[in-house]
Order: structure tokens, then C-alpha cells, then sequence
């Protein structure tokens, strides 16, 4: 006997690719919910599979969109596909609560139409798309721009109102929630996207991804517009051809719109030899390759988005015992703490210095490394994170937490 089913939306990513989702999928299922996951396919993914009790139901992408007009017929293509599987996952079994992982902040005209149903509806805040747009393109100054501006808080707005209950994925989106959606507190809940420290951990290296070099520096995550990677190949430019470190080989983990881009910005800067680009990788992949690194970076630039955005790279960078070496962001101090090294943005000159002066002092890498660990088990972790998680549904369903764990100290600076 399930204590509720729970349907979670997903647009983004395929599941289980999305580790925060699977997480909660994980965590649910472990608490005895029934859960069912709507999300598009991977390659060579079936149009459903259950999964260690989660049943996930998959559409085929759509084209990759480019331009408001492309974004606009992904979303409806999206919102349509998805709509249909809601019908047959509810023909399976019914479905209480309905939790939307944004983006797209559309999912909440979908949840209207089944609270006639009794469905109540979950908001997993994990981006600003607001702060997304303004991040890529600026502030608008023409009739459009400020028109699709106005468009995104709106569907923002509408989302934040249609919430139940708002899961936050650190505490800048949950004053967002609770100043620009007007959410009641007691409806808001951090929950960070923390790594499970128990399966990530440092393993055995594997020389052979150091391409014959001394030391291994990775970087790993999603390569849009607004994520810096540019500037990580401009930072492994300087270390490479401005000081001259040809011991150093650079591996970028990940896949997204601007790869090709940043493969051809590579070759134009020299750095073929030097920089290794994964492509989209699985956890066993990410083992080795953080396992067998010198440091990881942070280099995310400063914007309104990156800002108050929690950054997954840094606390898996700690949880695999690396040193970071970051730009100081906000929310990325709040991750880190005192265990990287930070500088301030945009100083890619310094930021190289300090690459450089970190892979010499191998001391101070293992100082900092022991102390991300530490701070990843005792303060990151995945685990107080899915108590706070699933204690979301407990008081939605007003049932007793059938789990006691102990709280871990709040992740602040």
C-alpha cells in the first residue's frame, strides 16, 4: 500500500540523466510513494521503462529551437506531449500531486486542469528564466525584448500562485519565492541539489585521462550561452600558451547548444592537444575523470542568473575531494565556504595564476581538498536534503515522517 502517487514533470533532461530528479525519485519511492516521471527520451531511450520502482513515461524531443518563435513551438510541443502522458499515467494509477521541474514555467496551466481532479501541484524551482533571459541577452531595450521579458515573470508569476507547496533549490530562489511570487514562507522549502557522498567519492585515477601530462583540471556541466565555458578555454589558453604549463591537460565534461562552438574556439586557440572534450557522460565517467584530477573549476561568470544559482559542479568537485578555484558568485560562496579558492569575476588573468599556483603547492591542494569533502558529507549531503524533500509530500498528504533523521547545519555563509 503506497502512501500517494506522485507524478513528477521534467523538460529539461531525460530521466535518470537528471540526478536531482532522480534523487527525489529515489527519495520518494524509499519513503513509499509510487512515483511516475513524464520527460523526453535520450538516445535509444523506450517510450517507457520502470526503473528501480519508478515508472517513466518518454516523448521524443523536439528540434532544437532556435529564435522566441523556435522556443515558443518547443514549448507547446512539450506541453502537448506531455499532457498525453498524463492521461496514461493517470489510466495506470491516479496521481495526488503533480510536481513541475521548471524550465519552462508552463507546466502550471496543466496542473489547473487536473485540480478539478483533486491534483495538488509541487513547484521544483531550478532555474530563473527571468534571469536566464536577462543573463543571455541584457536588458531589453526594444518593444520585443521587453515583451518576452514581461512574458517569462508572468508565467513565473502564475506558476508560483498555482504552487501548493515551492521547493527551492537554495535560499536566493526562496526569498525570490517568497518577494516576486508572493509565497507564503511556510509553503517554501529548500532543498538543495546536494551530492549523495555516499556514491560520490573519490575513487582509483586513471592516468591515461591525463593525455600523458602531470595533472588532470576538469570542468563538467551543461555548455549554454550563459555558462562561461568560452572562458574556461580562455583560462586554459593562458595557462597553456601565456605560462607556458604544457604538463596540464584540461578535460571539459559535458554537452549542450554551444559545443560545437567551443570545439571550434579550441582548435583557433591551439589547444587540441590540451583540452579533452567528453561529450555527455554517465556517473562512471564523471568518477574517473574527478577522481584522477589536480582541481576543478568554478569559472561561471557573473551575472543576474549565475549569481544566486546554486552550481552542482562545485559541490561534486568537493565531494570527490577536489580543490575548486572559482569566481566569487553569491550562492557559490554558500556552496564552497572556505574550501576554494576564489577570485573575483571576470579576472580570467588571475584566475590561471591561480590554477597554476594551486597545481605547484600540492599541500594546500590536499588541504583544501580534505576540507571539501568534510564540508560535502557534513553540510551538502544528499541525505538530510531528501528528509527535507520528502518531508514536502508528508505535510501535503498530512502524514506522519515515517523517517527520523538528523538535520544537517544549514549550508550559509
Amino acid at each position: 500500500m503506497t502512501r500517494g502517487h506522485v507524478l513528477i514533470i521534467v523538460q529539461n533532461l531525460p530521466v535518470p540523466l537528471d540526478r536531482r530528479v532522480w534523487l527525489e525519485c529515489q527519495a520518494l519511492t524509499a519513503a513509499g510513494f509510487d512515483v511516475s516521471v513524464i520527460c523526453p527520451k535520450g538516445p535509444n531511450d523506450p517510450g517507457y521503462q520502470e526503473l528501480s520502482g519508478v515508472h517513466i513515461y518518454k516523448y521524443a524531443p523536439p528540434p532544437q529551437a532556435n529564435g522566441a518563435l523556435g522556443y515558443l513551438l518547443e514549448f507547446v510541443y512539450c506541453w502537448l506531449r506531455t499532457a498525453k502522458l498524463t492521461l496514461k499515467v493517470w489510466h495506470r494509477a491516479p496521481f495526488h500531486v503533480m510536481q513541475a521541474c521548471n524550465p519552462p514555467d508552463t507546466y502550471w496551466a496543466l496542473a489547473r486542469l487536473w485540480r478539478a481532479r483533486g491534483v495538488k501541484f509541487v513547484f521544483d524551482h531550478h532555474d530563473l528564466n527571468p534571469e536566464v533571459f536577462r543573463s543571455r541577452f541584457g536588458e531589453p531595450n526594444g518593444l520585443a525584448g521587453r515583451a518576452q521579458l514581461a512574458g517569462l515573470y508572468w508565467l513565473e508569476r502564475k506558476t508560483f500562485h498555482t504552487a501548493d507547496r515551492v521547493i527551492s533549490t537554495n535560499q536566493s530562489y526562496q526569498r525570490i519565492a517568497w518577494e516576486r511570487g508572493d509565497v507564503p514562507p511556510e509553503h517554501t522549502t529548500v532543498v538543495r541539489s546536494g551530492p549523495d557522498t555516499t556514491v560520490m567519492k573519490p575513487g582509483e585515477p586513471k592516468p591515461e585521462l591525463r593525455n600523458g601530462r602531470e595533472h588532470l583540471v576538469s570542468w563538467l556541466g551543461i555548455m549554454g550561452p550563459q555558462d562561461g565555458v568560452d572562458g574556461v578555454l580562455e583560462i586554459a589558453h593562458k595557462v597553456v600558451r601565456e605560462h607556458g604549463r604544457e604538463d596540464v591537460q584540461f578535460a571539459l565534461l559535458g554537452f549542450g547548444d554551444c559545443l560545437e562552438d567551443l570545439k571550434k574556439q579550441c582548435t583557433e586557440l591551439g589547444l587540441d592537444d590540451y583540452v579533452t572534450f567528453t561529450g555527455r557522460v554517465g556517473p562512471k565517467e564523471i568518477a574517473d575523470y574527478l577522481s584522477t584530477s589536480s582541481l576543478g573549476l568554478s569559472a561561471d561568470p557573473l551575472s543576474p542568473l549565475n549569481d544566486v544559482s546554486t552550481m552542482n559542479k562545485t559541490m561534486e568537485y568537493m565531494a570527490y575531494a577536489l580543490p575548486v578555484v572559482a569566481y566569487r558568485l553569491t550562492e557559490t560562496v554558500v556552496s564552497a565556504g572556505d574550501c576554494a579558492v576564489y577570485l573575483e569575476p571576470g579576472d580570467a588573468d588571475g584566475f590561471a595564476k591561480a590554477v597554476i599556483d594551486l597545481l605547484d603547492d600540492p599541500t594546500r591542494r590536499k588541504e583544501l581538498g580534505t576540507a571539501g569533502r568534510t564540508r560535502a558529507e557534513e553540510v551538502l549531503d544528499w541525505r538530510p536534503q531528501a528528509q527535507a524533500y520528502v518531508g514536502v509530500y508528508e505535510s501535503l498528504f498530512g502524514i506522519e515522517p515515517r523517517v527520523s533523521m538528523t538535520p544537517s547545519r544549514p549550508a550559509v555563509v
